[in-house]
């Protein structure tokens, strides 16, 4: 849970940003582009051969969001941290490299605070999360720093802990089966909308306590922020003040009604008034704007681990196999630990880590970056650092060393992360057991990635296996 989609999808043909295309590079000291090459460090991969700067690859159109690895590659070597203008017309730091990343991700000196963006006037309201700003939602985990970051986060972790998470665990299960059981008898499914999509809506809204009547509402919020990628940032921004009314009524009812002593595994918004009413200094504001970062957090990563996951799976029939003899002979005690894990590092969820801003002048992989520049740390790139990973375009379910950062480092590590392993490997499991022979239903280079700035994943995944009977009425 710790990005946010940023819908800015290029339009199918266009051109893409300054910046971001092959062609001259700026020269020394512009603002508007970085000289490609000249951001990496003497002796690093790539800079013997820098004394004729190479063309940056191109970044950010249709083609690039169906395969970024080879483009960040090309970064890694010869421009570990690069300026470029964003779709949305935002120049911001790409960081590249596992290192850099890590000590990024880490860095004090990068906030999370937008208000320490020097943002120029059409930059404005081009970070975070369309409507925000306008909906007062912005005092939540992913925009400010200690100490009220420690304070919130506290406040939230408990919803989190190991014990927490297991006692959960029965309920994804449901969940996760009852989705499998509205397609399993017709033989194909777009396993995006009908199964990825929906299995972390609903459990997110479970756990913060949303009642069962209201969820339908959570999920058609929640697509509007997945469907509309590509468009008109008003179509997400109207989701978030529906969002945001209902989070605060439903703050209001609950508080009416909360009992006097908490009851075992009180739902997480009860716990937010709780805290509130108990001198924690939660203010309302702080409490729809937790719930809402919780709802909006919480659910896109999972989809796209689950569909990023499935898909990688499917186009690797070797380690697939591998995965469903170990869970034919272990159950989800064997090899599915480890597969998540290097799924997670393979093709994450979570492309760039959301905004950071530098406070301060600072030096970052060799680079010199001023105060209030804007900062995105390119988890995709780093994940698959020869640097740092064996192999690393190579989709190995057994490896062990595997520290990636698909969830993130440091203090905003992804507070949900225990929760969305669980949702992901209790779907892939749920999958490969009831589904032995499931197969792709379209040819893979029809499929179309979501071409946001964030997050990485599938719009659809259509798949065929053998229909399995109608289920067993479930209690």
């Amino acid at each position: 849970m710790s990005d946010q989609p940023q819908p800015h999808d290029p339009a199918p043909g266009t051109t893409p940003a300054p910046g971001s295309t092959p062609g001259p590079a700026a020269a020394p000291g512009s603002r508007s582009g970085a000289t490609p090459g000249s951001a990496a460090a003497p002796g690093s991969p790539g800079s013997a051969a820098l004394s004729t700067p190479a063309p940056v690859p191109e970044l950010f159109s249709w083609e690039f969001a169906a395969d970024p690895y080879p483009a960040y590659a090309w970064l890694r070597a010869h421009a570990p941290v690069h300026r470029t203008r964003l779709p949305s017309g935002v120049e911001a730091w790409l960081v590249t490299r596992y290192a850099d990343a890590r000590q990024a991700l880490a860095d004090q000196r990068l906030s999370k605070n937008p208000a320490h963006h020097d943002e120029p006037a059409h930059a404005k309201g081009k970070t975070g999360i369309p409507g925000e700003r306008k909906a007062e939602l912005m005092t939540h985990l992913l925009n400010i720093d200690p100490p009220d970051h420690t304070r919130l986060r506290r406040l939230v972790s408990k919803a989190f802990t190991p014990r927490r998470v297991a006692e959960f665990a029965p309920r994804v299960q449901e969940l996760t089966d009852r989705l499998v059981d509205s397609f399993a008898a017709r033989g194909s499914a777009d396993l995006i909308h009908e199964f990825a999509f929906p299995l972390p809506i609903y459990a997110i809204c479970d756990l913060l306590g949303v009642p069962r009547e209201d969820q339908d509402d959570f999920r058609d919020w929640a697509g509007m922020m997945i469907r509309h990628g590509g468009g008109p940032r008003g179509g997400v921004a109207r989701s978030v003040k529906k969002m945001r009314g209902y989070l605060a009524d439903l703050i209001h009812r609950k508080r009416a009604a909360l009992p006097a002593e908490p009851a075992p595994g009180e739902d997480l918004i009860s716990g937010l008034i709780r805290a509130s009413d108990h001198g924690e200094h939660l203010t309302e504001n702080e409490a729809a704007a937790m719930a809402f970062i919780l709802l909006f957090a919480g659910f896109e990563t999972t989809v796209n681990l689950i569909g990023n996951g499935t898909y990688a799976l499917l186009t690797h029939p070797a380690q697939r196999a591998r995965l469903q003899e170990s869970l034919g002979r272990n159950g989800t005690g064997g090899l599915l630990e480890t597969a998540v894990e290097e799924l997670l590092r393979f093709d994450g969820p979570v492309e760039l880590a959301t905004w950071r801003f530098a406070t301060r002048p600072l030096t970052l992989g060799g680079q010199d970056i001023a105060a209030g520049d804007p900062v995105l740390v390119v988890l995709a790139a780093a994940d698959r650092d020869p640097a740092r990973f064996t192999d690393p375009d190579t989709l190995d379910l057994a490896r062990r060393d595997n520290q990636h950062l698909g969830y993130g480092h440091g203090i905003h590590y992804c507070l949900g992360a225990p929760l969305a392993r669980l949702e992901g490997r209790t779907a892939l499991a749920t999958l490969l057991t009831r589904l032995p022979d499931l197969r792709l239903a379209a040819d893979p280079a029809d499929l179309r990635w979501r071409g946001g700035l964030i997050m990485r994943g599938l719009r659809t995944l259509p798949v065929e296996f053998t229909p399995v009977g109608e289920p067993a009425a479930r209690p």
